[in-house]
């Protein structure tokens, strides 16, 4: 089971401090702008990737709009990661990209 957060928790949180965050769009979905200090690691290669990531830590998961970042939080959640999936994704994001 995966947790869910809405995008001004987020942000406020994200601007306390830096966030361990996971971007699951694709390449040059990330390349045209992120979240600040967020890795890329696309849900189509994601099943390939995740044994980078530190079972240890938490990770918040972003995508565009909510629904990928979804599935690869149910996914990373049956690894046994503790993750929050970020509720409306970078189109909600009322930062600066980088």
């Amino acid at each position: 089971m995966y947790k869910s957060t809405g995008m001004p928790e987020f942000y406020q949180e994200a601007k306390r401090k830096q966030l361990p965050i996971i971007d699951v769009r694709e390449i040059d979905e990330f390349e045209a702008g992120h979240v600040p200090n967020a890795k890329n690691y696309p849900l189509s290669t994601l099943a390939d990737n995740f044994s980078e990531l530190d079972p240890e830590q938490e990770y918040y998961l972003i995508c565009q709009a909510g629904g990928r970042s979804a599935r690869a939080a149910e996914f990373l959640s049956e690894q046994g990661y503790d993750v929050t999936n970020v509720l409306g994704g970078t189109s909600a994001w009322p930062g600066e990209m980088e």
